[in-house]
């Protein structure tokens, strides 16, 4: 055990495990491209990004630089009240890219603080109006992170047991499960038509913590235009779909009805500083924009609209609207080469592709779950062979940084496919 572990285990409590049981961290001493150097000179492939943020790779210089100049120039002010050239630059670029023509933009300090914002914008909205709508629709197996609010939105969560009787109630649609689409529309249209929903909160197409689960377009957006009909606040969590993850810029430009609120974090800054966005149609706006005081958005951060984070997203922008949108595409073109490898190996269930994303659900004989014990003997096995890939349960999927190459790629690939035929003979043997 090196100093930095004993250390480690001494003092720093890690997230989403217990506090015992669990293998020593890995020591990290540098990162570079999609590697992670540890201190024995191991390099760990990175396959999802580190928590799916690092879109353009670690240690990028265009973005370090950028960091390192604003660091120099400002590296932070109290937002209230004073202003700054990389926020208002952010928000002139990032909103004429987002669908719907979005007006404003409201900053945080990560993804759950984005969703928290969006939320009460829309509980706000109702309120300034003057009117009582009780009730928030989110889709079943629904993840929004892990502030109160946020929580709320995933209903009776395996993961929030301890907090449930603390939580606001919302009204949970069923999952649009291929070939129940119509289910979901029915229970969808009769919550809206009552008149008593504020705001239908969801993630674009692919829910990821539920499993990377990938949902039709055209159910979506069949939702969207009830929701929009019956005048519902629709607020789209692209904290893991936005900057370029499902092939579009913003899974949001797949559907023709755009959302009102659209919430952002994750690869805003390619993984360089923590950030959040808020981004909100002119109505919703149009129920603020007044000047009494009992109707003003009182929420803040004290990191709201850092101007290091601002100043990084600006740069992370320019490589993605670049290389960043090639990289895409050859990303989603090899995955979709590769698919008919996964799709006939008998330890996969379904495999599934949008963008960059790939996801293939393991079978383990029954209900797919997050507590499987399949992931810990996957996520091990993958890491013995020197690539970070991190099991949802018995989903495997990779969400690479844009610059991995092919190569490095079919190496992922072959991997998953040894692991698999690793672990089928396993099974076979215990049986």
């Amino acid at each position: 055990m090196t100093d930095l572990i004993t250390r480690d285990a001494k003092h720093v409590w890690h997230p989403f495990a217990p506090l015992l049981g669990q293998a020593d961290p890995l020591p990290v001493v540098k990162a570079e491209g999609v590697y992670l150097h540890l201190e024995d000179g191991r390099k760990i492939l990175d396959a999802v990004s580190s928590w799916w943020v690092n879109i353009h790779g670690h240690g990028n210089k265009y973005l370090a630089e950028a960091l390192y100049k604003q660091a120099l120039e400002m590296e932070h002010i109290i937002f209230a009240g004073f202003t700054h050239e990389p926020a208002v630059r952010l928000a002139e670029r990032l909103l004429p890219l987002l669908p719907g023509g979005l007006e404003k933009m409201f900053f945080s300090d990560n993804g759950s603080t984005s969703v928290e914002v969006g939320l009460k914008l829309a509980i706000q909205y109702w309120h300034n109006r003057g009117e009582k709508r009780p009730k928030i629709l989110a889709l079943e197996g629904a993840y929004h992170g892990d502030t109160f609010g946020s929580m709320s939105l995933a209903g009776k969560s395996a993961f929030f047991e301890a907090f449930n009787d603390y939580l606001f109630e919302v009204v949970s649609i069923p999952y649009p499960h291929e070939g129940k689409e119509q289910e979901t529309l029915d229970a969808f249209e009769k919550e809206v038509k009552s008149g008593d929903v504020s705001a239908f909160i969801y993630e674009p197409l692919v829910q990821g913590s539920a499993g990377m689960r990938i949902y039709s377009p055209e159910v979506l957006e069949r939702m969207l235009a009830l929701a929009k009909q019956y005048e519902v606040v629709r607020v789209a969590d692209e904290v893991m779909t936005g900057f370029g993850r499902t092939g579009k810029l913003f899974a949001s430009e797949y559907m023709e009805t755009a959302p009102d609120i659209i919430c952002l974090s994750k690869g805003i800054t390619g993984g360089t500083m923590p950030l959040g966005v808020t981004c909100l149609s002119s109505r919703v706006v149009d129920a603020f924009r007044n000047d009494e005081k009992a109707k003003a958005f009182y929420h803040g951060h004290s990191y709201t609209a850092n101007p290091l984070a601002c100043s990084v997203a600006n740069a992370s922008l320019d490589i993605l609207l670049d290389d960043g949108v090639k990289n895409m595409a050859r990303i989603e073109e090899s995955h979709q080469t590769a698919i008919s490898r996964f799709e006939n190996h008998p330890m996969i269930r379904s495999v599934k592709c949008l963008g960059t994303i790939l996801s293939m659900e393991v079978e383990t004989g029954s209900q797919s779950s997050y507590f499987s014990n399949i992931r810990d003997r996957l996520y091990q096995g993958f890491l013995d062979q020197d690539v970070l890939l991190r099991p949802l349960g018995n989903v495997v999927y990779l969400l690479p940084p844009y610059i991995i190459s092919n190569e490095e790629l079919e190496r992922i690939y072959s991997l998953i496919l040894e692991q698999l035929d690793l672990l089928q003979s396993e099974l076979q043997n215990q049986g």
